[in-house]
This record gives structure tokens, C-alpha cells and sequence, in this order.
């Protein structure tokens, strides 16, 4: 019987443990708010490089390449076609 009764004291002991430490975490929602913000906001900076490079097709343009590639950019931006 001594063993029964041990057995019930260490389970005892160790849901005390448990509960314990639990009541020490950060609930639950806190880190699902923070994910739910982080992944908004992941995907609305993966939507704002798509944008700007849609709508920005010269902006990876380095400083040595020709202004006639410039210019062609820019124009298509309005909708214009320069003649070659």
C-alpha cells in the first residue's frame, strides 16, 4: 500500500508543479495577438514589394544604366510606347 500511496503524492505533487507554472506563462491570446500581427504584417510588406515593383519598374535601376532605358520605363509607366 506504501507505493499506492506514494504514487498519489508524486502525481499530486506534479500537477501542483504544473498548474505552478502555467499560472506563470503569458495567456494564450497574447501569442496569437502577436502572430496574427506578424503575419499581417508579412504578408502586406510581401504585397508592397509587389506593388512598388509592378508600378516602380525603374526603381532597381543602377545609376550607370542608359537614360534611354530611363525614359522608356517612365513612358510605359503612362502608357506610352517610344518608338525605337
Amino acid at each position: 500500500m506504501a507505493t499506492a500511496a506514494a504514487t498519489a503524492t508524486t502525481t499530486t505533487t506534479i500537477k501542483t508543479l504544473y498548474r505552478t507554472l502555467l499560472r506563470e506563462l503569458p495567456p494564450i491570446s497574447q501569442k496569437r495577438t502577436y502572430l496574427h500581427t506578424l503575419s499581417k504584417y508579412l504578408r502586406a510588406q510581401r504585397t508592397y514589394a509587389t506593388l512598388l515593383e509592378r508600378y516602380n519598374p525603374s526603381l532597381g535601376l543602377r545609376e550607370d544604366d542608359d537614360d534611354d532605358n530611363r525614359v522608356r520605363m517612365s513612358a510605359r509607366r503612362v502608357g506610352l510606347d517610344i518608338p525605337e
